[in-house]
């Protein structure tokens, strides 16, 4: 995509012709004849305001890190007008995208869009800005679009004379999956076992092809459960007990509505070296803390978009101090679980000498439910693979896994 930049306002009698010329631009780019024209973009000091020839149905915003920018793509509209700057931000430019245009405005300190509202039956978008931290900007920057909609209803006041309604239908609710079933006596505490992948996602495959992940997985949670049961300290759920496809919300969704104490995602690992080895755990971190949880988080994290589900309605951000305050002892309760997991599997099973890792992983992201993502294993190791595909080793696991949830639970226990 090509931007145009856009200078300080431009004297009175350009307008029209830049008008004109961001007419023929869409016409030639494919966006309908009928769009609307941006007349004008301006920054105060917390605000952008964008103005447009006739009315505008919907929008939507999102920030991008290094260097630090806000993109406003907006639909059915070509670019154009003029644009200046202001308040945080240094630059403004304009391009044609595909159903509409994108205005990006470069920015020389941190700020995030706060609200947006349209006006003047669609003629007028109002964006309201607030100063972040470079924290809170990089938080945002892995975070869905915000998209913002006119009132439909209302007949569009439009000074070339257009008079037409937007109709957009809305699908229903998506129901959550049904909840599992429970096992084991009322009152105790509640720790739910998720066996990656599933269904159209098989995970990572060992190095003959012969083992896939999701099955592994599904084995050993199944394990883990019938050893947690045998201790009579817990009650246990499975996210899935048979080889179904779930999205990584409703993994840890279903976890939440159960009211779980506990979660624990299972997965098995893959590397490009055969000699790679040993269990880990990751929990959540905002920043991936090596280079291998990054690898880990951008894969895990792409079974949503292999599946084709759209996650634009999940939670932006953590915005409210209660919330993130619950975040952060959720995270502590998460990371002391981990540590407390790999002085328990040491003994039983291979771990890495970096058992305890941290990565923004989706599945990890209840706010307020302590959760870690077990890595038993690699499957791409010869070893390991044979390791997890023996009854004996999956009862280690289950034994080393059964351990720290009575420790944990008994710990915090006494701590009341």
């Amino acid at each position: 995509m090509r931007f145009v930049w856009t200078a300080m306002p431009r004297a009175r009698h350009s307008r029209p012709v830049l008008a004109l010329v961001a007419l023929l631009a869409g016409w030639f780019a494919g966006v309908p004849s009928w769009a609307a024209v941006v007349k004008e973009v301006r920054v105060d000091r917390d605000q952008i305001t964008v103005r447009f020839d006739s009315s505008v149905a919907d929008a939507s915003s999102f920030v991008l890190d290094g260097p630090r920018r806000i993109a406003l793509d907006i639909g059915g509209v070509s670019p154009g007008g003029a644009a200046d700057t202001g308040g945080p931000v240094s630059a403004v430019r304009q391009a044609t995208r595909e159903g509409g245009a994108r205005i990006v405005f470069d920015l020389e300190r941190p700020a995030l869009v706060s609200a947006g509202t349209f006006s003047d039956h669609g003629l007028t978008l109002t964006l309201a800005l607030r100063k972040v931290d470079d924290t809170a900007f990089a938080r945002a920057a892995s975070a869905p679009r915000l998209r913002y909609a006119a009132d439909a209803g209302r007949a569009p006041a439009s000074s070339s004379g257009n008079n037409y309604r937007v109709r957009m239908s809305v699908p229903k609710a998506r129901p959550g999956p049904p909840l599992p079933k429970i096992f084991g006596q009322a009152g105790r505490p509640l720790v739910v076992i998720d066996a990656g992948h599933g269904g159209h996602d098989p995970g990572a495959l060992s190095a003959d092809g012969a083992l896939r992940e999701k099955d592994v997985t599904l084995k050993v949670a199944k394990a883990i459960r019938d050893e947690l049961l045998e201790s009579g300290k817990v009650r246990v759920a499975l996210t899935r007990d048979d080889d179904r496809f779930l999205i990584l919300q409703e993994r840890y969704g279903i976890a939440r509505r159960l009211g779980a104490n506990l979660f624990i995602s299972i997965h098995c690992d893959s590397a490009g070296n055969p000699e790679a080895t040993g269990a880990t755990a990751y929990t959540l971190s905002e920043v991936a803390s090596d280079k291998e949880a990054a690898r880990l988080a951008a894969r895990e994290n792409k079974a949503n978009i292999i599946a084709g589900v759209d996650l634009d309605d999940a939670p932006t951000d953590i915005s409210s101090i209660l919330i993130d305050l619950t975040q952060r002892e959720t995270m502590n309760t998460s990371a002391s679980f981990a540590r407390l997991l790999g002085r328990e599997a040491g003994p039983l099973i291979p771990v890495k000498a970096a058992f305890h890792r941290m990565a923004s992983l989706m599945v990890l992201k209840a706010p307020d439910m302590p959760s870690i993502l077990f890595e038993t294993g690699y499957l791409s190791n010869e070893a390991d693979a044979q390791f997890l595909d023996s009854r004996a080793g999956r009862e280690k696991v289950a034994q080393s896994v059964r351990r720290a949830v009575e420790i944990h639970f008994a710990t915090r226990m006494a701590a009341r």
